[in-house]
């Protein structure tokens, strides 16, 4: 396979993709909820900024992490496994 510019672009996409997933799921979660960044913040006792972070897919971020910011929105996670697409 020859490597060019949106091959890279493609795998590196592809490599990322479920931290992007991620990250909408919890953007629209808490919109659905009704809350701000900041509110979110303060449920979880952090800054708006951290709860910036935390809806970007530049990091990974623990299960813990993830399931408090489930909570302050009033809800809990909810792990499935699926067939790999191949």
């Amino acid at each position: 396979m020859k490597w060019t510019v949106e091959t890279l672009n493609k795998a590196a996409y592809e490599a990322a993709e479920p931290e992007y997933e991620l990250a909408k799921k919890l953007v629209s979660e808490r919109l659905k909820a009704h809350l701000t960044q900041k509110e979110v913040a303060e449920k979880m006792h952090t800054t708006q900024s951290a709860i910036a972070r935390l809806e970007s897919a530049t990091r990974i971020h623990t299960l813990k992490t993830i399931t408090r910011y489930a909570e302050a929105l009033g809800k809990r996670i909810e792990i499935k496994f699926k067939k790999a697409a191949n």
